[in-house]
C-alpha cells in the first residue's frame, strides 16, 4: 500500500489564471510521438472554443504536459476543463493501441471488478497552481518554457517543438496557437 497524500485543492476563482501539470500514465513517454501531440493539440483547440479559455502557454514534454490557461467565464471549472481536454486523447490512444500495439494494452490496463479501464493519462487531477499576479504569470511561463532546456533535450526553449517558447519569439506557425495575454497580465 502507497503512501497517500493530501488531495491539492483547486480553487475556481473567477480571473485566475492556473497552471496546469498533468501526467502521461506511469509517467509512459507517449508525447514522444508525433501523433499524440497533435491528438492533444486538437484537444485543447476544441475545448478552449467549447468551455471559453484562453490558452497562454503550454509545454508537452514526452511524459507530462504543463498548460497555462484562464477562464473567460464564470461557468468553466478546472476539472471540467481538464476532462475536455485529457478524455479525447485517451479514447483515441486506447483505439490507437488496440489496432496497432496490442502488446501495450496490458500495460495501461487497470481492472475494477469485471470493468477494465485503459488508462494513458495519470488518473487524478495532476497539478494546478492558481495565478493571480503578473510577475508570477512571467515567471511560469518562463519555468515551463525551459522544461525541455533543463531535461536536455534541447539547447533552446524556442527549439522545443511541442511548446509556446518559439511563439513567444515571434513565431506563428506552430500547430498550437496560444492567446495573446492581456497587457493587464503582462510585466510591461
Amino acid at each position: 500500500m502507497g503512501i497517500e497524500r493530501p488531495r491539492r485543492q483547486t480553487f475556481d476563482e473567477r480571473g485566475h489564471a492556473h497552471e496546469l501539470t498533468f501526467s502521461c500514465y506511469k509517467r509512459y513517454p507517449f508525447l514522444k510521438a508525433e501523433r499524440t501531440c497533435r491528438w492533444l493539440a486538437g484537444s485543447i483547440d476544441r475545448a478552449r472554443a467549447k468551455l471559453d479559455f484562453a490558452l497562454w502557454a503550454y509545454v508537452f514534454m514526452p511524459d507530462h504536459v504543463h498548460l497555462i490557461v484562464r477562464p473567460n467565464g464564470e461557468d468553466c471549472k478546472i476539472s471540467t476543463l481538464l476532462g475536455a481536454i485529457k478524455e479525447p486523447v485517451g479514447r483515441k490512444a486506447a483505439q490507437f493501441l488496440v489496432r496497432h500495439a496490442p502488446e501495450w494494452l496490458p500495460k495501461v490496463t487497470q481492472y475494477r471488478g469485471d470493468r477494465a479501464e485503459r488508462h494513458f493519462w495519470q488518473p487524478g487531477g495532476g497539478y494546478d497552481r492558481n495565478i493571480v499576479e503578473p510577475e508570477t504569470l512571467m515567471a511560469m511561463i518562463t519555468y515551463i518554457h525551459l522544461n525541455p532546456v533543463r531535461k536536455g533535450l534541447v539547447e533552446r526553449a524556442s527549439k522545443w517543438p511541442w511548446s509556446s517558447a518559439s511563439w513567444f519569439d515571434g513565431n506563428a506557425e506552430l500547430p498550437l496557437i496560444p492567446d495573446p495575454i492581456p497587457p493587464e497580465w503582462t510585466d510591461a
